[in-house]
């Protein structure tokens, strides 16, 4: 089929604003909207800027925005998302743009990295592994699903006109760990993520629910956050 590509494209070291250029293409009826990208690098134009890695939907590099949507590139079919055979391809949203679609996810990081993801043991070590009920390893699986991104991040809003929120992906790593019975951390956790800048920031929009390609409910673990914060407040836990 043939597609036409409207890349949105910015060089800060030569451009003064960022610009739409036009791809027309002609792919097969199962290519991916990497595909046609990586087709027009390959063929058209190699100075298109992207992030691409595994190409199955892990790695999380090539999260861009496909017409007016957070995407993961490699597994959005254009046929899927094409509007009259038409796709507009723009970077992510509130992050600065290095470069036509790679974006600078400094911030993105500095935010994960601040409710310090990672379990934190305390006490003596078991003779063997630290035990975890089948029920809460599937309560906390989705959360723990999230591979970076950054395509929630994009879509909220208040990261949008709050530039110190923590964002939906920080705070939903947030309770993969509070909810975690082998942390001891909760306490210091839900101290980093309860305040103006964390889970009261939120307005519940759900746009992170809605774009997340891996399925997590950044909103629903907000609302849990919330709740253990609430209860920790009022000395229930």
């Amino acid at each position: 089929m043939d597609v036409t590509y409207r890349i949105l494209r910015f060089n800060p070291d030569t451009d003064s604003a960022p610009h739409y250029e036009t791809y027309r293409i002609e792919v097969p009826d199962s290519a991916t909207v990497l595909d046609g990208l990586q087709a027009i690098k390959d063929v058209q134009d190699g100075t298109l800027t992207f992030r691409r890695s595994c190409r199955q939907g892990i790695c999380g590099s090539c999260a861009m925005r496909v017409n007016d949507r957070e995407r993961l590139a490699c597994n959005t079919q254009i046929s899927h998302v094409a509007d009259g055979n038409e796709l507009r391809v723009e970077p992510l949203a509130n992050m600065a743009v290095i470069k036509d679609l790679a974006v600078d996810m400094t911030p993105f990081w500095q935010k994960f990295n601040a409710i310090v993801p990672y379990t934190i043991h305390a006490g003596e070590r078991p003779e063997r592994e630290y035990l975890v009920s089948n029920e809460k390893v599937r309560h906390l699986q989705q959360f723990a699903g999230c591979i970076q991104c950054g395509a929630c991040y994009s879509a909220c809003p208040i990261v949008g006109s709050d530039p110190e929120y923590l964002g939906p992906a920080a705070l939903a790593k947030a309770y993969r760990f509070v909810g975690d019975p082998r942390d001891a951390a909760k306490k210091e956790r839900l101290g980093i993520v309860g305040s103006e800048r964390g889970i009261w920031r939120c307005h519940t929009i759900f746009n992170c629910t809605e774009v997340c390609p891996k399925g997590v409910d950044p909103t629903y673990a907000i609302e849990l956050l919330k709740k253990a914060t609430i209860r920790r407040k009022l000395g229930l836990g």
